[in-house]
Parts: C-alpha cells; sequence; structure tokens
C-alpha cells in the first residue's frame, strides 16, 4: 500500500527563520536516530544467543536487515537535510531570485514530507524490535521456569 503525498500549502508563508529551525529540528532527530539504532544494533547483539536457541533467526534477520536499511536512509536523509540547512541562504540574501527561492520553499516540502515518512516508518521498525526482544525474554522466562 502505498501513502499518498500531503501538500502541505502552509510552507508558502513560512519565514526563512522557521525553516531554519525546522531544519534543525530535522538535523537533531536524525542524528538521534542514528544513536538509537547503535543502540538497537547492541541489543540484537545482546541477545543473538537467545535468538538461535530458540530458532527465531529468520524473523531477526528480517529485523537485522530492516535496521540496516533505515541506518542508510537516515544518513541519506541527514545529509540531504544538512545541504538543504546550508541552501537556506537563498532565502536571506538580499538578492531577489524567484525562482531560486521558490525551488528552496519546493524542496522544504519535499523534505517535509520524506523526513515525517521516514521517521513513521522508523518508529513502526523499533516498536516491532522491542516486540520481538519482548517475545524472547517471555519465552526465556518460560524455558527457565520449566528447568
Amino acid at each position: 500500500m502505498k501513502t499518498k503525498k500531503q501538500i502541505y500549502r502552509y510552507l508558502e508563508w513560512k519565514s526563512p527563520e522557521e525553516m531554519h529551525e525546522t531544519s534543525l529540528e530535522w538535523i537533531s532527530q536524525l542524528k538521534f536516530v542514528k544513536d538509537e539504532q547503535l543502540f538497537l544494533n547492541d541489543l540484537i547483539k545482546s541477545y543473538t544467543l537467545q535468538i538461535t536457541s530458540l530458532g527465531l533467526y529468520e524473523e531477526s534477520k528480517e529485523l537485522v536487515t530492516a535496521i540496516s536499511n533505515s541506518e542508510l536512509e537516515a544518513e541519506k536523509l541527514l545529509k540531504k537535510a544538512m545541504v538543504h540547512e546550508n541552501q537556506l541562504s537563498i532565502m536571506l540574501d538580499d538578492i531577489d531570485q524567484p525562482k531560486m527561492e521558490k525551488a528552496y520553499t519546493e524542496s522544504h516540502r519535499d523534505m517535509i514530507y520524506t523526513i515525517d515518512t521516514y521517521l513513521v516508518s522508523y518508529r513502526k521498525l523499533k516498536g516491532s524490535l522491542f516486540q520481538f526482544i519482548s517475545k524472547i525474554m517471555k519465552k526465556e522466562k518460560q524455558k527457565r521456569l520449566l528447568n
């Protein structure tokens, strides 16, 4: 199922300062996601023995692949957000460049959609991983109680 691309009309009235704040927020969120992904990788590594002993290898492989893909996408989005932030000078240089300014606001609109979509899918992935680890912990606990 494909999500329908939303069109944000309010962007026309956003000031360069507001776009700057939004860009800084994106960069901060994406840096946090990168740090969080290191934690998620360590979490999976710490449960490797339980994953193999409980026969959950295929499910974990899918999650690890999804996390790896998410890491790559986060890195690309972070670079894109930093470049976007650096190009903000187009809006602030006191030179009237309507085409370039319009292109910048269009790219800002696209970035809003792209980053919001990424963050939603990342949160779903993170929830899936936590459910998976929770399942492992429950099975380990049952296994210990039976022994």
